[in-house]
């Protein structure tokens, strides 16, 4: 059974919480109400991706998290594109294992520090889904 996408993104937390110059912060969606009954929204914005921060050079990283057979809404990618049109690294990572997450991770990192900042296809991570300027 493929890992849940909860268990893929505590994988490549643990997998890039490590590195000196990687800072990534979990974002959390959701929606509430106030004592009185008002309905408001908490998070960055609708779409926004699971992981952020700042990468090696101070590059602005985002990177959504998907399950085995998880799929990209339309607001995850214009958020993944806004990221990519004003220079940050923008990636998705999904993964049928726990390894594969680990492994993927990893790549995502060594395409940050080789200067490779356009995010250009999904699902993988991968060369052939990013080119560098």
């Amino acid at each position: 059974m493929p890992p849940s996408e909860a268990a893929i993104q505590a994988r490549v937390r643990l997998t890039l919480g490590r590195e000196p110059d990687l800072v990534l912060f979990r974002l959390s969606q959701g929606v509430g109400k106030t004592p009185d009954g008002r309905t408001f929204r908490g998070g960055l914005r609708p779409g926004a991706s699971d992981l952020v921060g700042v990468g090696p050079g101070g590059i602005w990283t985002s990177i959504e998290i998907k399950a085995h057979r998880g799929r990209l809404d339309p607001k995850q990618l214009q958020f993944l594109t806004l990221v990519q049109d004003h220079g940050g690294f923008a990636c998705v990572i999904q993964a049928s294992s726990l390894d594969q997450a680990t492994d993927r991770a990893r790549r995502a990192l060594e395409l940050i520090r080789g200067g490779v900042v356009d995010w250009v296809g999904w699902p993988y991570i991968t060369e052939e889904i990013c080119q560098k300027k």
